[in-house]
């Protein structure tokens, strides 16, 4: 059935009758229950925001139009069908919501939380033309996939008989997941390779737990063993195992899904100062690792007076966690204006709450130690904005013998990273740009070696959960209709 034929359906239609669209569109967007600021910024694992009731939810998806050109669905990478899994909700089907929603998605209840909806299907909501604020489809979406999972009613998609074909994954972060689910839904015997003791790759190590709980990932994973998925954790695939090795042990596709886990530095006087790391290893030893506990064996140090380097949501998510780790001063130093920041607009709001100072315009030349050999001050060049790079942000220029120098005890770098090498060396003849990530199809997703796929941050170099997610979708889809193909043509020449 097509999104028109959906529409057209009795109950539909029964409920855009129920209101007019002037009286939808006048109803306020609902506002999510959060945690106290002072009291969360002193819990590590403990969800800022709480989610809706079934009042508010029902409230809020009677604000859904129920477009006949629904355009949120534009905007979202993984295609759900936004209005229906709404409407669901509307009618107080909280469990058909769900279900509708992992028709195409493999995490509702991690993208409800922690995808950055306002640009994306918020961004097409017919409400934003009106100059009014969008349906708060995230909220709807976590809502529905919690409500599933606190009913203990869990709903499993259709799956297709078993052709019996072994299909590897590589990596289990977002892209991995997605491309495993809709390949089990497809009929294939799938395997999911984690180097890691975890399974759930950065929705483990690199997201805390107070925006996005490990208990919330573990019951995704869970519904996708349930649809027949297996892992396998503690395998670096290029070392433990390598693709031939797959191949020899009948494996027919690989997806490389191994993610940018190689951290960037600015390369600075002072830069291996005792004190100064990456966040990506900053939050993989206090998320994945326990680094924070009393009785840790590899303890993190907790500064007093922590200085993030970086506006994205890794630098807001190592700033909010150093604030809960102690620090008396937590600072975002960032090289651009606080518009220009790539953060999600609600990290920021959290963080403001939570008492991070945000220095803009600013950005470090030179660290200073002690003689112990620990960071203890940094200078900061003053800057301001020129003209817009290729992105459309205005480049920072520095302000001419303007600098301040500011007392630290520990600063988390968080500028970028960089593809996870260890695939890209490994296979002979795999094509790699010149920034390391492994070149597809950009259609497909397929590589140059036919029987490998690839999607994620190793093919981006850094993007969002729901944007790997839907390199994820794509390359399902096309490694199904690769191996159809390859088979039929077996078929035709036998």
């Amino acid at each position: 059935m097509d999104i028109a034929e959906e529409r057209a359906q009795e109950w539909r239609v029964n409920l855009r009758n129920q209101m007019k669209a002037k009286e939808r569109t006048d109803i306020p967007r609902v506002h999510m229950p959060e945690l106290d600021p002072v009291y969360r910024s002193h819990t590590r694992l403990e969800e800022v925001n709480l989610g809706l009731t079934p009042e508010m939810a029902m409230q809020e998806a009677k604000r859904c139009l129920d477009c006949a050109n629904p355009t949120c669905m534009q905007g979202c990478p993984v295609g759900i069908y936004i209005p229906k899994f709404v409407k669901q909700i509307e009618t107080g089907d909280f469990g058909g919501a769900a279900k509708t929603l992992k028709e195409t998605s493999a995490l509702p209840a991690v993208c409800g939380r922690v995808c950055p909806q306002e640009k994306q299907c918020e961004s097409q909501c017919i409400h934003t033309k009106m100059k009014k604020e969008a349906v708060a489809i995230g909220h709807l979406e976590r809502f529905a996939a919690d409500y599933e999972r606190e009913s203990g009613n869990i709903s499993v998609p259709e799956i297709a008989p078993s052709n019996g074909i072994k299909i590897a994954v590589v990596g289990s972060g977002p892209a991995g997941l997605s491309f495993a689910g809709d390949m089990a839904k497809y009929g294939y015997d799938v395997t999911v390779f984690e180097a890691l003791h975890e399974i759930g790759g950065v929705l483990k190590y690199g997201i805390p737990e107070f925006r996005l709980p490990n208990a919330i990932v573990d019951v995704e994973i869970n519904n996708l063993r349930a649809i027949g998925v297996k892992f396998i954790n503690n395998c670096i695939v290029g070392k433990t195992l390598t693709i031939n090795d797959l191949k020899q042990d009948g494996f027919q596709g690989i997806f490389v899904g191994s993610g940018a886990g190689l951290p960037r530095f600015m390369n600075i006087q002072g830069e291996n100062l005792v004190g100064i790391m990456s966040s990506n290893e900053y939050l993989t030893r206090v998320n994945l690792m326990d680094a924070a506990s009393e009785d840790s064996d590899t303890p993190v140090f907790m500064g007093k007076k922590v200085a993030v380097i970086g506006g994205g949501n890794t630098a807001m998510d190592s700033v909010r966690t150093a604030r809960r780790l102690g620090a008396e001063r937590a600072m975002i130093v960032y090289r651009r204006s606080e518009e220009e920041m790539p953060a999600r607009l609600e990290e920021v709001k959290h963080a403001k709450e939570e008492g991070i100072e945000f220095m803009t315009l600013r950005n470090p030349v030179k660290y200073i130690g002690n003689e112990q050999g620990r960071v203890t001050q940094m200078i900061l060049q003053v800057m301001e904005l020129g003209e817009p790079d290729a992105s459309g942000r205005r480049s920072p220029v520095e302000v001419p013998g303007k600098t301040e120098t500011l007392d630290v005890d520990e600063v988390i770098v968080s500028v970028g990273v960089s593809p996870n090498p260890l695939i890209p060396h490994s296979v002979e003849g795999l094509e790699v740009t010149k920034w390391g990530t492994i070149a597809v199809n950009n259609d497909t997703m397929q590589t140059d070696i036919p029987m490998i796929f690839a999607g994620g941050d190793i093919v981006r170099g850094g993007a969002t959960v729901i944007l790997a997610m839907g390199d994820g979708r794509k390359a399902a889809a096309s490694m199904h209709k690769w191996i159809q193909n390859r088979d039929q043509l077996v078929a035709d020449n036998c």
